[in-house]
């Protein structure tokens, strides 16, 4: 990732970073992530509204803690890449979930994208969806903007589109905060009573203790 992102700010600065755009991201690189073998790393395609694709971490840039991620646009104020100087309009992260509550992530809203649980969060500019054994968080600088991109999630290492449901989540998720009707019913549903399993075994835990 490192890599990716001294790229993505070099580019930034021989663009003027807010001015302008970069050059879209090499083929050779696309087939690098397109050959991601871990999971489904997930992306919206070679351009997000105005802004193309412009660089994607592959496997040789792969950390199991921190995801696979892809990036768009130009250097726009307001919006910081993790690690980074560049500030992009968005970028979607894909990694295995791994279980832990949501409180770290401060004020949240919790609600239903694409049919799967998620939370909404960063002052309402980030969004994490929960699918599968993953979860994605999307990071831009508006949440109808973070939004319209989860409505055009698809694979880029698989096959999918778009029009097709996300899988529910295989596990459940930490959401911290109040849940509506709708989403406690999806959560309740979960395969193989994910969420009822995880509370019972929380409730195990505290008896050991008491």
């Amino acid at each position: 990732m490192a890599a990716v992102l001294a790229l993505v700010c070099a580019l930034g600065a021989l663009a003027g970073c807010g001015t302008g755009q970069p050059a879209p991201i090499g083929a050779a690189e696309l087939r690098e992530a397109q050959t991601f073998p871990y999971f489904k790393v997930y992306w919206v395609g070679g351009r997000f509204a105005n802004h193309p694709l412009v660089a994607v971490d592959g496997q040789s840039d792969y950390v199991s803690s921190v995801g696979d991620s892809v990036y768009y646009g130009d250097c726009v104020p307001g919006k910081h890449i993790v690690g980074g100087s560049c500030l992009l309009p968005l970028q979607i992260t894909t990694v295995i979930y791994a279980l832990h509550s949501n409180a770290a992530l401060g004020v949240q809203h919790n609600t239903l994208v694409r049919g799967v649980p998620a939370t909404i969060y960063d002052e309402g500019r980030s969004l994490e969806l929960y699918t599968g054994r993953l979860a994605i968080d999307i990071f831009s600088d508006t949440l109808n903007s973070a939004l319209a991109a989860a409505n055009e999630l698809r694979p880029l290492n698989a096959p999918g589109s778009a029009s097709q449901p996300l899988p529910l989540p295989v596990y459940c998720p930490g959401l911290t905060g109040a849940l509506t009707a709708r989403l406690q019913a999806v959560m309740e549903r979960l395969p193989g009573q994910a969420c009822q399993r995880t509370s019972a075994q929380v409730a195990y835990v505290k008896s050991l203790s008491q």
